[in-house]
């Protein structure tokens, strides 16, 4: 019993295909209509640090060094706005990093034996 060869058919094509917009010549030409789309920039979070009476100013300072990558001069400055305004932005993140930062930062301080504080807020 000899069995024939199926002959594939023709190929089907996919039920999801972009909009068309035919041209006006009628020649067979299909042009596509292209759309640009306009994305927002993310939401950005500062990160703050809040001042206590116990966290030592130094150790305020090693994390501003550590944690956000700023030069001792600028620490220190840091340091001393969180001092006397009781609260100071270290910096300015997508949501992700900012908490990232925030874990860091409270990990470290409970390392080290300190109550200080940080979180994040949504820049306006």
């Amino acid at each position: 019993m000899a069995t024939t060869p199926k002959v594939p058919g023709p190929a089907k094509s996919p039920s999801h295909q972009p909009a068309q917009k035919p041209n006006s010549d009628d020649g067979g030409t299909v042009l596509l209509e292209r759309r640009t789309l306009r994305t927002e920039p993310p939401q950005m979070y500062q990160v703050v640090l809040l001042n206590d009476d116990y966290t030592p100013m130094e150790f305020v300072v090693l994390v501003l060094q550590e944690f956000f990558n700023k030069d001792r001069e600028t620490a220190t400055q840091i340091m001393l706005k969180i001092h006397l305004d009781g609260k100071g932005v270290c910096g300015v993140y997508s949501k992700d990093i900012a908490a990232t930062k925030v874990d860091q930062v409270t990990e470290s301080a409970l390392k080290n034996g300190h109550p200080l504080q940080c979180v994040s807020e949504p820049v306006e």
